[in-house]
């Protein structure tokens, strides 16, 4: 790789780490074509960037930004999930397909500029995801819109109930 090439991966690494909310350092070993691609597969449905590292470019590119704090960790093959906008969906991902690999193994993340350990990923994907929090704050939401309006129905569908108790009653007769 020549001088520039690697000064154009460390600017494009660099500005991914900016907008970074998220960035997960999995160790990877043994993994084959098939497993890998399902994981970026999935990965991709998320909005989720995968990518394997090259280390040093990485250290310096983390320079300067909220990655920085997981830099050292940048060792042997490793891969960052990296988030820009759902803070949880890497961590769902990555600790719900590792369950049954022994492969990968997270070594620790850095969510909006704090490093947190294994654990403290494994905490995360418990947590519901951006999708799952913005359909309970809707379902929150319209909870008190429909109740006002059965409880301002009410009323005019007693009247018309009674009403057509009241003609029928009157046409039996």
């Amino acid at each position: 790789m020549q001088k520039s090439e690697k000064e154009e991966m460390i600017k494009e690494l660099s500005d991914k780490f900016q907008r970074t909310q998220t960035a997960i350092v999995a160790e990877f070993s043994k993994l084959d074509v098939e497993t890998v691609t399902k994981l970026r597969r999935k990965f991709r449905e998320a909005k989720v960037d995968y990518k394997v590292i090259k280390n040093t470019l990485a250290k310096r590119a983390a320079k300067g930004t909220s990655v920085e704090v997981i830099a050292d960790d940048f060792k042997g093959p490793v891969a960052l999930a990296i988030s820009y906008d759902d803070v949880i969906a890497p961590a769902k991902i990555l600790t719900e397909f590792i369950k049954d690999l022994e492969t990968i193994k997270i070594r620790s993340a850095v969510v909006q500029g704090k490093r947190i350990n294994v654990e403290g990923v494994k905490a995360l994907a418990k947590m519901p995801g951006l999708t799952e929090l913005r359909g309970q704050l809707l379902g929150m939401l319209n909870q008190p819109a429909s109740k006002l309006v059965r409880t301002l129905s009410a009323p005019g569908s007693q009247l018309a109930r009674v009403l057509q108790a009241r003609s029928e009653q009157g046409e039996s007769k």
